[in-house]
């Protein structure tokens, strides 16, 4: 690699992860993009320069951009719910979009990776194999995956006016260092708030995150063909999304859940709890989204970055389980150790 790169989102798992590649293993120059710097400090200590800007920050962002070869936007609202609704994920996601692009257009930046999401074509349904060209669903299953895929317009249509640009969509990413994906599932687990949505046979397509890393290393030292496409991103292997989640929760000695709710019900229910988080402004204990993911099969066809990319997953399944159940118990026993109460002699 050669140049200066930008990361949005450099605070963040996958980007924190990503810049932490890059500050160790290559002589590039790192920019990171992102809104606190609390828990970055290893990054900074590593030679990354921080922007603490917000991706709404139209001038700052802009300003962001100037002196960069590449652009990695990785930072995007992707909760599963926000307070403001649609109007947050759309001020973050495509706004925030917007204002990266103007700044590229400006600096004169030659090549942009956009890390989107595979919910932008997940409706509601199983998926099976699903490649890049299937079409996004008439009624979005989130305002997170609406705003992803608006944003997904944005990257293509500045694509055409001349910036190069390739659109990764991982799936499911986890890792050490994730506060999302398995981190919102134990904590529901250890306070007995986790039913298993579903018959638990739902396969899905998990992620380790050094596989998202390799692809976006990838993407900088890409063909020509490749650019101007977009590619998902998986382990290239699937499990059953529950007894994924079992092995977690036995590895730190949480008890399994034991109820089992049908898909229709776990929807109603959510749907209720939505209602009430549109008045209270509190964050419902499970959303509609929340629990289509949790009970549908999401796997994915990742042949085109095999083909265009050269892309292959470095890390497998099971050993990204593995780091990460001893990153959670490192976590654990450290948590508990902070809390000891200290006793005056």
């Amino acid at each position: 690699m050669e140049g200066s790169v930008l990361i949005t989102g450099g605070t963040g798992f996958i980007g924190g992860a990503f810049a932490r590649h890059l500050l160790t293993r290559t002589d590039i120059a790192v920019r990171l993009l992102g809104r606190n710097f609390g828990k970055s400090a290893d990054l900074v200590a590593l030679g990354g320069r921080p922007l603490q800007t917000d991706l709404r920050d139209r001038e700052g962002v802009i300003a962001a951009c100037d002196g960069v070869d590449t652009v990695f936007h990785i930072g995007a609202l992707s909760a599963p719910w926000s307070p403001g609704g649609r109007r947050d994920f759309y001020n973050v996601n495509v706004l925030g979009t917007e204002n990266l692009l103007e700044g590229c257009r400006r600096a004169g930046v030659r090549r942009l990776v956009y890390v989107s999401s595979p919910s932008v074509v997940f409706g509601g349904a199983d998926h099976r194999n699903l490649a890049e060209d299937a079409p996004y669903p008439q009624h979005f299953a989130s305002a997170y995956s609406w705003s992803k895929k608006l944003a997904e317009d944005r990257v293509r249509a500045a694509g055409q006016a001349g910036i190069h640009t390739i659109i990764l969509r991982p799936k499911a990413v986890f890792g050490p260092g994730d506060t999302s994906l398995l981190p919102r599932l134990i904590a529901a687990a250890r306070a007995g708030r986790l039913p298993q949505i579903g018959d638990g046979t739902n396969a899905v397509d998990l992620t380790p995150v050094e596989n998202v890393v390799h692809a976006l290393c990838l993407c900088q030292t890409a063909p020509p063909e490749a650019w101007g496409h977009t590619f998902t991103i998986t382990g290239g292997e699937s499990a059953l999304l529950w007894d994924v989640i079992r092995c977690v929760l036995r590895a730190l000695k949480i008890p399994d859940p034991r109820r089992q709710i049908p898909l229709r019900v776990a929807l109603l229910a959510a749907g209720l709890m939505e209602v009430r988080a549109a008045v209270t402004k509190k964050e419902p204990l499970l959303t509609r989204y929340s629990a289509l993911i949790l009970a549908r099969t999401q796997t994915y066809d990742i042949s085109a970055a095999r083909r265009s990319l050269g892309y292959a997953p470095i890390r497998s399944l099971a050993e990204g389980i593995e780091r990460t159940i001893a990153a959670l118990k490192q976590d654990a026993a450290r948590e508990e150790v902070e809390e000891m109460p200290v006793h005056a002699a």
